[in-house]
């Protein structure tokens, strides 16, 4: 997509790692920095992110997510981690319970891209929700844990010229932010391409 003739909407961008061992110390957390380094090479528009490294627990995972929103005015939302089937992948629930509408077909497709890969996809639980208060509404989708993953399900699967052979999932970003009262998002074609009616682009 092209620039528009105005300056880019500039947007606000909540960035969340769920990770025990990352959030401990442990290891380096590596979800923040894949999102913002994939983040920076897709959007045009001027970024604000903020960031979040947390523990898998529910409650914490859904008052950071409200906070972020309700708070600091994030237009979207994206967790990395904790969306597996183990007894301490609570993130979906917790998104969940942040939100006020459910959005499933997010979490369809990224496990129709990463089903390309691996069988075990089907046991991936990523979900996105709207959360809607009075004067303001944020996406919040979840994502996996893993770097490359993150990059493939953000951008889907493309053939050795480039040609987009299954979509991912930021194509239906920009419009959905559109139709909740967000920034227009512009992004960099050659990463990724997003999608609106005729109707909805700026010229």
């Amino acid at each position: 997509m092209k620039h528009t003739e105005a300056a880019p909407d500039s947007i606000k961008i909540g960035l969340i790692s769920i990770s025990d061992r990352a959030s401990q110390g442990v290891y380096t957390d590596e979800g923040i920095p894949a999102l913002k380094t994939w983040l920076e090479k897709a959007m045009l528009n001027p970024c604000t992110f903020s960031e979040r490294l947390i523990a898998d627990e529910s409650h914490t995972i859904t008052k950071n997510i409200i906070e972020l929103v309700d708070q600091e005015a994030c237009d979207l939302v994206l967790t990395t981690g904790g969306t597996g089937p183990s007894r301490r992948d609570v993130t979906p629930e917790a998104t969940i319970a942040a939100g006020t509408r459910e959005m499933p077909g997010f979490g369809e497709q990224m496990r129709q891209i990463s089903l390309r890969f691996v069988p075990t996809a089907i046991l991936s639980r990523q979900t996105a929700v709207l959360r809607e208060i009075e004067n303001h509404a944020a996406l919040i989708i979840n994502l996996p844990g893993q770097p490359k993953s993150i990059q493939e399900t953000l951008e889907g699967l493309k053939d050795s010229e480039g040609k987009s052979i299954v979509p991912g999932i930021f194509a239906a970003v920009p419009y959905c932010i559109d139709l909740i009262g967000g920034p227009y998002i512009e992004v960099q074609e050659s990463v990724v391409k997003a999608f609106r009616p005729k109707s909805a682009i700026k010229k």
